[in-house]
Formats: C-alpha cells, sequence, structure tokens
C-alpha cells in the first residue's frame, strides 16, 4: 500500500473529488481519505447551475451527468404565502440550464472518475490526526481496528462544515437557538413543473425543490431552531423534519399544491446546523475546499456549484508551481484565497441577506409582496448569485 503522496484531501464530497481529479490530470500522485461508504444521500439541495456543465465534461462525468439529471430548470418562482410568482431562469454559456442530479448518484460518478484518474482511494478510512511538517504533513487514518499513516506536502480539507471530528480544521459543535438545521426528503409525484424550481419562504426559514433523477422530486429546507421549537409545539410526537413539513405545507399554498398527491421516497434526512460564512482558504498549512473553506445559506441553491468550482480553482492555483515545498504552498494559498473570494464572496453576502429575510416573522409576506410586484427579481436575483457566472481557470 502505497503511503506516500503528492496531496492527501480529506474527504470525497464535490469538492474533493474534484480536487483530486485535477491535480492527478496534472500529473500528481493523490489520495482521497473518505470515512462513509458510497452510495449515501446527504441533506443537499442536489441541483448543479449551468455554469458547471463545462466543468463536470473537465472532470470527466459530463455525459453521465447529462444522462441521468433531471429536466433542466428553465424557470425560478417563490412559493411564500400567497399565490406562486414565476420567472425565467437565467441562461449558462451555450445557452445551457441547469439540472439536479441525487447526492447518491453524483458523489459516485465523481469518485469512480477520480479512480479513473488514478487517485488512491481509502474509503471507508477516517482520518483522526494531522501532524504537519515543513516539507510533508501526516495524516493518521483509522478503518474499524485497522490503523494506517500517510504523508504528503499538500493536505486538502475537503470534509465539510457539519462533519465531526477532532482534526483543526473540524468545526466546533455550538448550538444557539438562531441556527439553521436542514432536512432534505425525495417524493415521487406531485405537481410541480418540471422546469420549474421554487424558492420557498415561510416563517421560521426556507427551501427549495426541483425534480432530479429517477423521477424523484427533492425538496430541502433549513429551519431556525427557535422557530422549530415552536412548529414541534404544533405538530408533537413526530419528527424534526415532519414538523417543518406540516409548517411548510400551512404556510405555503404552492408547496401543499405542488406535493399533492407525492409520496415520501426513503426517510428523511436531517443535519446541521450550517455554519454560513467565509473562512481561510488556507490556515496552518491546510488548503480548504467547500463549504469548510466557506459557506452560503443554501437559499440561493449554489452549494454543489461552490464545491466543484472551490476544487477546480485550488487545483490551478497549485497548478503554477512545479515543487510543492512550503514558499510554493504559502504562494498557492495566497492566490487560492484571492481567487476563492472573488467567485464566492458575493453570493454568500446575497444568500445572507435573502435567508435573514425569508425566515423573519413577516419575511415571506415581505417577499411575496415586492417579488409579486416585480418577478423579474427572481431572475436578477438568480444571476448575481452566480448561476451565469463563469468558472475561474477553465480555459
Amino acid at each position: 500500500m502505497n503511503t506516500q503522496f503528492d496531496a492527501i484531501i480529506i474527504g470525497a464530497g464535490p469538492a474533493g473529488t474534484a480536487t483530486a481529479i485535477a491535480l492527478a490530470r496534472q500529473g500528481r500522485s493523490v489520495a482521497i481519505i473518505e470515512r462513509s461508504e458510497f452510495p449515501r444521500r446527504k441533506v443537499c439541495g442536489e441541483f448543479t447551475s449551468a455554469t458547471n456543465v463545462d466543468l463536470l465534461d473537465r472532470l470527466g462525468v459530463g455525459a453521465q451527468f447529462r444522462n441521468q439529471a433531471g429536466p433542466e430548470v428553465r424557470r425560478v418562482a417563490l412559493f411564500a404565502s400567497g399565490h406562486p410568482v414565476e420567472a425565467p431562469m437565467p441562461k449558462g454559456q451555450g445557452a445551457t440550464f441547469g439540472r439536479a442530479l441525487g447526492r447518491d448518484i453524483l458523489d459516485e460518478l465523481l469518485l469512480d472518475a477520480a479512480i479513473a484518474a488514478g487517485v488512491s482511494v481509502f474509503q471507508p478510512w477516517r482520518a483522526t490526526g494531522l501532524v504537519r511538517g515543513k516539507e510533508r504533513s501526516v495524516v493518521a487514518i483509522e478503518s474499524g481496528a485497522a490503523k494506517g499513516q500517510l504523508d504528503a506536502p499538500v493536505i486538502v480539507a475537503a470534509h465539510g462544515s457539519w462533519e465531526p471530528g477532532k482534526l483543526s480544521t473540524n468545526l466546533a459543535k455550538i448550538n444557539r437557538p438562531h441556527d439553521f438545521l436542514g432536512f432534505k426528503a425525495h417524493f415521487l409525484g406531485g405537481r410541480l413543473a418540471s422546469d420549474l424550481m421554487p424558492l420557498i419562504a415561510f416563517p421560521g426559514g426556507y427551501g427549495g425543490m426541483v425534480w432530479a433523477d429517477h423521477d424523484r422530486l427533492s425538496l430541502s429546507f433549513c429551519m431556525r431552531r427557535d422557530a422549530l421549537a415552536l412548529a414541534r409545539q404544533a405538530s408533537p410526537n413526530i419528527s424534526a423534519a415532519e414538523a417543518t413539513y406540516n409548517h411548510i405545507l400551512r404556510s405555503c399554498p404552492g408547496v401543499a399544491e405542488a406535493l399533492h398527491g407525492a409520496e415520501l421516497a426513503g426517510p428523511w434526512l436531517a443535519a446541521g446546523p450550517i455554519r454560513p460564512g467565509i473562512r481561510a482558504a488556507y490556515d496552518n498549512d491546510v488548503f480548504r475546499v467547500g463549504n469548510i473553506a466557506g459557506e452560503s445559506h443554501p437559499i440561493i441553491a449554489e452549494g454543489i456549484a461552490m464545491a466543484l468550482q472551490s476544487g477546480w480553482i485550488l487545483a490551478a492555483q497549485l497548478e503554477r508551481h512545479e515543487h510543492w515545498g512550503i514558499s510554493a504552498r504559502t504562494a498557492a494559498g495566497k492566490s487560492y484565497g484571492a481567487a476563492w473570494r472573488n467567485q464566492f464572496e458575493m453570493r454568500i453576502q446575497l444568500a445572507a441577506i435573502l435567508s435573514s429575510v425569508a425566515a423573519s416573522s413577516s419575511g415571506a409576506k415581505l417577499m411575496q409582496a415586492v417579488i409579486g410586484r416585480f418577478p423579474a427579481s427572481l431572475s436578477f436575483g438568480a444571476a448575481l448569485s452566480g448561476k451565469t457566472k463563469r468558472v475561474p481557470a477553465l480555459g
């Protein structure tokens, strides 16, 4: 078993595999450490915006994505307290539109592409420790009773902000009243138009719906912890996800109509709390990609896009350096951080504003009034959130 690599990536979600594939294509030796077995379901909106179609081709999964993803999303909508409001989805390059693919499928496609590119995959193994050195760092790994060590000059944290663990990049679990908790489920059936992706706004939270693969209608939403407690009082003796779902059906007539006759396909998923904000893209000689580098409120449906793009952007910055000594890593970290902010900072700030409005006690009614009067603001907001922003270094 090879234990020495040029780069070690912790986490095999879209951010980790995108980084691994791009680095392997540069001729680097790469290892991925992933604690979960695949396929796995994740709390995720599952929508991938049109700007990522070319990137998925570069990563080797574009054809599979097109063959399996749900229909093109050509319209956006607001489902709040009143009548639904619709507007066109802005087009991507080449008049393309975004589509949705379940994480249980997308993650496997990307991991298979990484293996095909020559990436060594340690799964299911958990990274349990990290000792940094000037030239190379050592990552301790475990799988059941088995233990081992891998070492490389470049270490990439791609394990997400929700992942528990003892690594320095794992975020502390702190419960606060205004935390947002995430929930997700698939449904079969329903009346949502195939090309429509609505933003759902309701007192205490927000969410979205989209048709994904295999005729699965994906519903995901976030609920503020204090508002969730009130929703559970109104629907006692059921799960938090089901209580919030009932709250949404009571608050949003558009959701109730879209899911009329739909059947739950599989159990509800829950995760969180989410930790929106911008963190260090490179810190203590560890690179970060995906939402451990920075997390947007899911209200703008850009999580997968940001994960894929951050991995690609990091690989482009590392490619500038033939040897990855400490000075090269520091320089790459600085340029990566600047490129990351240029690509994602505005959408994170926009998402924070929208989520604050949507989840307030009167936010759903306010959004209904404003967007009902100016439907084009939905299209403008979709463009501003990054739906049409090209991926740098994709040349």
